[in-house]
């Protein structure tokens, strides 16, 4: 180990004074078996700093054929590894200034010894969550209603909240967030999507029992409903079509939900736009709005993210496209869209990559680095910037 001596002809040689170092010295060793195989290094924010400082985990989840990603409880990293150029050495016990608190007049050797080295670091970046095979596994056995009699219910690929903590990259509260846009619940432990035809079914009673015993449809009582649907559909599933399409509160202590117009409608229009390949728009408008209970109002704004209109034809028409349904990745979703129309509008592209958005990012910002804008009719248009193969 070096002396306070050997430390002062070193400094001679390099020409430094004692008097412009701090009073603490360290002098560094390599401990013995040292690899650079032993640590890996991981750079964290403040907000992920506070995360483990208080004793809380990450986690890092990805299958074989996935980029590995980090979560805490709520938000989701990407982990990439960056290269330095500089030697990270690992320190225990080692202080920086700012942690020492030098109270001796002359200079002192302080030993420290080396227990690994790295010349790269773990980097990580907030990113959306990959929630698009969250609902492509429990489509693998969605939730057709209860068993008839004598039939046997099908019990395989079904998943509890551990399962899809562990194939899902995302944080626990993104994948709960999720399993509730996408209307899923849980039966017997498990996590289950309803069939499309089952939801519209339990959607097309309580609409219809609104419209039978002319309730206001922001009024429409709990448990008289449970009582007038439960030979129909079990009480359960009546309850979470309610919580799906309203929204619930308490009133002189008796349970009501307020079914929430815009997501009736829009329930409703999918309903009518799935087995259609393209619907005449103004017949799709009259049919639409006499399927919704009394009162509610339909409206074009509420098809966003789900329906697609084309006013160049003659008539104008309007299909099925819902965002769901698009690639996750930037760059082939705006190659999908591309394929299925040479030239979008702002406004008719927007709510299909509206979920792409990063952190502070805009729909404007990222259409300037995907697509190439023009003006055509007075109107400005997006196009690819590459040949798309049809």
């Amino acid at each position: 180990m070096r002396t306070l001596e050997e430390v002062r002809a070193t400094l001679q040689i390099a020409k430094l004074k004692e008097e412009d170092l701090q009073k603490t010295i360290h002098c560094l060793s390599f401990g013995p078996n040292v690899s650079s195989a032993d640590y890996c290094l991981m750079e964290l924010d403040d907000t992920l700093c506070k995360h483990i400082e208080a004793g809380q985990s990450l986690v890092i989840r990805g299958d074989k054929d996935e980029h590995a990603v980090v979560c805490s409880d709520d938000k989701t990293y990407s982990l990439k590894i960056a290269d330095t150029s500089n030697m990270l050495l690992f320190l225990p016990g080692c202080r920086t200034p700012d942690q020492l608190t030098d109270t001796e007049d002359s200079s002192h050797v302080v030993h420290a010894q080396i227990w690994g080295f790295c010349n790269s670091y773990w980097e990580l970046r907030k990113q959306r969550p990959r929630l698009k095979k969250l609902k492509r596994l429990l489509m693998e056995n969605p939730y057709e209603g209860p068993a008839l009699g004598g039939q046997q219910e099908n019990t395989e690929n079904r998943y509890t909240m551990q399962d899809l903590l562990e194939r899902i990259q995302a944080s626990e509260e993104e994948i709960r967030t999720h399993l509730e846009t996408i209307h899923a619940c849980q039966i017997d432990g498990y996590w289950r999507v309803l069939d499309f035809d089952y939801e519209m079914k339990l959607l097309g009673h309580v609409t219809q029992l609104v419209d039978s015993e002319s309730w206001a449809f922001n009024r429409v009582p709990l448990q008289t409903s449970l009582d007038e649907l439960a030979p129909l559909e079990p009480r359960e599933m009546i309850e979470h079509c309610l919580n799906c399409y309203g929204k619930r509160y308490t009133e002189n202590d008796e349970v009501f939900y307020a079914l929430n117009e815009d997501k009736v409608c829009w329930g409703l229009a999918l309903m009518l736009l799935h087995n259609a390949v393209k619907f005449n728009l103004k017949e799709f408008q009259e049919v639409w709005q006499q399927s919704v209970p009394e009162g509610m109002s339909t409206r074009l704004d509420q098809l966003k993210g789900i329906a697609l209109l084309d006013r160049t034809s003659r008539p104008e028409t309007i299909c099925l496209l819902r965002v769901e349904d698009l690639p996750e990745d930037t760059v082939e979703r705006f190659n999908h869209l591309f394929t299925l129309r040479e030239k979008w509008t702002e406004e008719d592209i927007t709510p299909y990559i509206q979920d792409l958005c990063g952190e502070k990012q805009t729909t404007g910002a990222l259409l300037t680095k995907y697509a190439r804008s023009s003006m055509q009719n007075g109107i400005k248009v997006f196009n690819s910037r590459r040949p798309v193969a049809t």
